[in-house]
C-alpha cells in the first residue's frame, strides 16, 4: 500500500512540473510575440529608404515635379506622382547646384533637403518663412505654386 501512495506521489509530484515547465514556455513563447498587427520579417541590416516624401503635392503634381526632374537632373524611376527616393536624389541635385545643399544625395527629405528648398523656394516662389528645415504648411504651399509653374 505504501508503494502505491509513493508512485501516486511521484506521478502526481512530476505531473504538475511538468504543467509548470510547459506554462512557462508557453508564457515565454507568448511574451516573445509581437502584438496583433505587427509582421515580423527577417532583416539584413541594410535599410534603403522608401517613403514617400510628396510634401502636399497632390499626385499629378507630383507627376510634374518628376518629370522636371527627370528632363534636368537626372531622375529615371517611374512618373507615378510618388516622390521616392529617386526623385528626391534628383531634387538634392537640383538644390546642391544652386541652393547650399551640402549633404549626402541620399534621397532622404531631412533637415539640409529642406532648408535649401526653403532657399529656393523664398528666393522665387513666396515663401516667407524661416529657413528652419522644418517642410511645414509654408514650404508646402510655395512647393505646390514652384511646381504648378512648370
Amino acid at each position: 500500500m505504501r508503494s502505491n501512495v509513493l508512485v501516486k506521489t511521484v506521478v502526481g509530484a512530476t505531473a504538475v512540473v511538468g504543467l509548470a515547465v510547459g506554462s512557462l514556455a508557453g508564457a515565454g513563447a507568448a511574451f516573445a510575440a509581437p502584438p496583433p498587427g505587427v509582421q515580423q520579417t527577417a532583416s539584413s541590416g541594410v535599410f534603403a529608404p522608401t517613403a514617400v516624401v510628396n510634401l502636399g503635392l497632390s499626385d499629378a503634381q507630383a507627376k510634374k515635379r518628376q518629370v522636371w526632374l527627370q528632363t534636368h537632373w537626372g531622375y529615371t524611376g517611374a512618373i507615378d506622382g510618388q516622390l521616392g527616393t529617386g526623385s528626391w536624389q534628383a531634387m538634392q541635385r537640383f538644390l546642391r547646384a544652386y541652393w547650399g545643399y551640402n549633404d549626402s544625395i541620399d534621397g532622404i527629405v531631412g533637415t539640409n533637403t529642406v532648408q535649401a528648398l526653403q532657399r529656393w523656394l523664398k528666393a522665387y516662389w513666396g515663401y516667407t518663412g524661416a529657413i528652419d528645415g522644418i517642410a511645414g504648411s509654408g514650404t508646402q504651399a510655395a512647393f505646390a505654386r514652384a511646381t504648378d509653374a512648370l
